[in-house]
């Protein structure tokens, strides 16, 4: 089943893998009274349809080769050869209190870490003993968030050279603490721009994620 989420501003995105992305277009061809032009650009493709809707994609893993441009019909198989080359991929899933780190390549993790730590929740008594507990929490997020960074450089680093891209997940607030620390900047910083939205990191959440970080997130915006 394909994730979608609501978009800021009107329409909705839509997460599909590659074996789907043709089909998906196809049949938003059939219920938008067909598909008048598609410009295809380096780092984007967008479908629009007779009826004024609109399909957006953000071409992950690099450009698309040429030709670009506005091109009569729906074109998409460009996009489609794109996402279905082989590649290795890094992932990195964090929320805070739980990591997994992986090395994924055609959907399927080779080599993988996970973590967790207990980080306990907000304390809603005041006082000294508020304050107390802030400091404890405080305490456990930074030893997680190491925790994680560790990972991250254990696992992605040594072979960095070798991966096509990374694809992060998780909360981006810890993942924005992952960026800071000196090892991982330049790693985390060349990411993809696609956040997964994932639960609690485990390894069935990373297996899913790594089936996940092939596919493209489509935007779709009906008609007026």
């Amino acid at each position: 089943m394909s994730r979608a989420r609501e978009l800021p501003g009107g329409g909705r995105a839509v997460e599909v893998v590659p074996e789907r992305v043709a089909g998906w277009f196809d049949r938003f061809a059939v219920s938008h009274g067909g598909v008048e032009r598609t410009v295809v650009e380096p780092r984007r493709i967008e479908v629009r349809a007779g009826d004024g809707g609109r399909a957006v994609v953000d071409v992950p893993f690099g450009p698309l080769p040429p030709p670009h441009g506005e091109q009569p019909g729906l074109v998409v198989q460009p996009l489609v050869e794109h996402l279905e080359q082989p590649r290795r991929i890094g992932l990195v899933l964090v929320r805070l209190g739980a990591h997994s780190v992986g090395i994924a390549r055609g959907g399927r993790i080779e080599r993988s870490t996970t973590g967790r730590h207990l980080v306990h929740g907000r304390n809603k008594a005041g006082g000294w003993s508020q304050q107390r507990f802030a400091r404890r929490r405080e305490g456990q997020s930074r030893r997680s968030l190491e925790d994680a960074a560790d990972a991250v450089a254990r696992v992605l680093l040594p072979v960095r050279d070798e991966l096509d891209a990374v694809v992060l997940g998780g909360d981006r607030q810890a993942l924005d603490v992952l960026k800071e620390d000196r090892r991982l900047a330049d790693l985390l910083s060349s990411a993809e721009d696609r956040v997964l939205d994932v639960p609690e990191p485990r390894r069935a959440v990373l297996d899913e994620a790594a089936k996940r970080a092939t596919g493209v997130e489509i935007q779709v915006h009906d008609g007026v």
